[in-house]
């Protein structure tokens, strides 16, 4: 099962070619990983892996290890914004490996379902690291995180281009 998250395209994340610009791609990922792992007290409708209580005074912090992505390609202006699915590819001992695919928006997109049928414009990965805080050593997944998101666990991300 996968997690797709709307996220809106601004102005400003665009290039002079008109489409999203290569480090503003990563932002889009950012903004889609955040609403979709950090808990939120004030949503309504939280997602179910937004166990993580992030933020300042955390006792916990994610630290990005490593990122990757692959414009398959362009990204243009969608009023209606894109929807970005993510899946675990790997659940290690203090580390997550984040995978996503970006496609337009569109009406009638449930938030959790199978993988979108249609080529996306773009994958991604992200290795993330759960720290403590106060030392900054790397700190175990707890219970709570693995039980949340054993169920989004799939096939790590196959990049086409990888050497």
């Amino acid at each position: 099962m996968r997690l797709r998250i709307p996220i809106i395209v601004r102005w400003g994340d665009l290039d002079a070619y008109g489409h999203v610009n290569n480090a503003a791609a990563f932002t889009l990922l950012e903004e889609a990983r955040i609403k979709a792992f950090w808990a939120n007290p004030a949503d309504p409708d939280p997602w179910p892996t937004a166990v993580l209580g992030m933020g300042p005074g955390a006792d916990t912090q994610t630290l990005v290890a490593r990122q990757e992505i692959e414009y398959r390609r362009p990204v243009p202006f969608l009023r209606d914004g894109i929807v970005v699915e993510t899946w675990i590819g790997r659940l290690g001992g203090s580390s997550i490996e984040l995978c996503y695919a970006v496609h337009a928006w569109r009406a009638g997109i449930d938030r959790i379902g199978p993988a979108l049928d249609e080529e996306p414009y773009t994958v991604a990965a992200t290795t993330l690291v759960m720290v403590t805080t106060a030392t900054g050593a790397p700190t175990r997944l707890s219970r709570e995180q693995r039980a949340a998101w054993e169920p989004f666990v799939e096939q790590p991300l196959a990049f086409r281009h990888r050497r």
